[in-house]
């Protein structure tokens, strides 16, 4: 199976300028568009049992499937508190089923179902030395496909990044994630049982500030993942370019968490 996904997000956030239990609250909301083109190849064999013995069969097929559109959209509330060199975080996050998505596709940019993701996360950011590590738990339900009546299980996810910023400009680094599911999948579309998936992923990044103009900055950030000790589940690579617009500040802006589906 291979699959090659380029895949854009565009999030608007509103930061409420007064504190919230002591904390910057901030609601935001991501759509995304893209293409996905899957291709699958694979040999079936083994034996039919008839009267007159066991009959071997066998047979390859190859299925390529392609699509361009919407992805779901993604609603985010955040919490966030600082105190000196520490900050905590608090979010909760979910995926409404709105994108391009069909049981019978290959292809796919949608989950086809719902699903509810909450979770906090510490960020140590020393401005004078230029140090920064960031790690972020959080936990995820999947409600019921109703196209297939199969529901994934509750999922784990730790992103991970620390970094040095190298001037008050550059930042460089290491990222990195990883997904475990916890619960067991189920429902009446379930052929597979328990079926928990894992996948763990580790790369370089590198973040650039920017002035634009008098009152408003720009972070690009480039994080680079390679995948491994997967079980039930795909592995690869995958690239990630962020842009961030924002009112100037006087430190970097907390890098967000990727978003993961099953």
């Amino acid at each position: 199976m291979k699959a090659n996904v380029d895949f854009g997000f565009v999030g608007g956030t509103y930061t409420f300028e007064t504190p919230v239990l002591g904390a910057q609250a901030s609601a935001t909301l991501l759509g995304g568009y893209g293409s996905n083109s899957t291709t699958l190849a694979g040999t079936l064999s083994g034996q039919l049992a008839t009267p007159l013995g066991a009959v071997p069969f066998s047979r390859f097929d190859s299925i390529d499937s392609s699509i361009i559109a919407f992805g779901d959209l993604i609603p985010m509330y955040q919490m966030k508190w600082n105190a000196a060199v520490n900050n905590f975080m608090t979010y909760v996050t979910g995926d409404i089923p709105v994108g391009a998505y069909q049981s019978t596709r290959l292809a796919n940019l949608g989950t086809g179902h719902w699903a509810i993701d909450a979770g906090g996360g510490y960020t140590y950011f020393d401005e004078k030395a230029g140090h920064e590590l960031s790690a972020v738990l959080g936990f995820t339900y999947n409600f019921i496909n109703p196209s297939t009546q199969y529901q994934s299980g509750v999922d784990m996810h730790l992103d991970w990044g620390a970094s040095q910023f190298l001037t008050k400009q550059w930042q460089v680094g290491l990222v990195g994630y990883l997904y475990q599911e916890i619960g067991c999948d189920s429902g009446s579309g379930d052929r597979v049982g328990c079926f928990q998936s894992r996948v763990v992923g580790v790369g370089p990044q590198v973040g650039y500030i920017f002035p634009i103009g008098d009152k408003m900055q720009g972070y690009l950030n480039l994080k680079a993942y390679g995948e491994f000790a997967n079980e039930n589940r795909p592995a690869g690579w995958n690239l990630w370019l962020t842009f961030n617009l924002s009112p100037a500040a006087a430190t970097p802006p907390t890098p967000t968490r990727p978003m993961f589906t099953k």
